[in-house]
């Protein structure tokens, strides 16, 4: 990390390591882990949060996972203006309302993505790990079985990652945000 921790706070990387093309593991846990949120309605709301936020600050979150006590999120920066620390903060001020009276822990976790693992077989890794949260803890088989993980792709709600050509679809709508001009 390039900047000490202060007391009481994770320790970032600079501003500059969130903002633009940068990809982030978000990882928000619930205060005192504590478990009964985690409703079909609060998943509803909680796609909607993230839409909002992916739209405000120009991300695609190609994976993220809900689960009893904590939720993953995958966001990649589309061009120069997105800024996934103001995303998150942003993010977790709307979902706050929606846990009350539960809420989200002071400061989520977060692992800014190396150049290395945004190459598309070490990124799916990525996602393929988040999606596997459940099957992990023991709450489903497989994890298309667990109905509280997607993605959020703004304009194009049919893309999604239990579809077989997901991750060839993804990287499209990717590279055309990143790069409008590209054919």
């Amino acid at each position: 990390m390039n900047e000490s921790p202060t007391h009481g706070h994770l320790p970032r990387l600079s501003p500059e390591h969130y903002r633009g093309l940068a990809v982030v593991h978000w990882v928000m846990t619930v205060h005192g882990r504590t478990i009964g949120w985690l409703t079909p309605q609060f998943h509803v709301q909680c796609r909607e949060a993230l839409l909002h936020t992916m739209v405000r600050y120009s991300l695609l979150s190609p994976c993220y996972c809900l689960m009893p006590d904590h939720a993953h999120f995958v966001w990649m920066g589309v061009d120069d203006t997105a800024d996934l620390t103001l995303a998150a903060e942003f993010f977790r001020r709307q979902t706050n309302l929606l846990l009350a009276p539960m809420r989200w822990q002071k400061e989520p976790y977060d692992h800014v993505l190396r150049e290395s693992e945004r190459k598309r077989g070490a990124f799916g890794a990525v996602c393929q790990y988040v999606f596997e949260n459940p099957v992990r803890k023991g709450l489903v088989g497989k994890w298309p079985e667990w109905g509280f993980s997607r993605a959020i792709l703004p304009g194009y709600p049919d893309v999604a990652p239990r579809r077989e050509d997901f991750w060839d679809v993804f990287w499209k709508i990717y590279n055309q945000r990143v790069d409008p001009s590209a054919p």
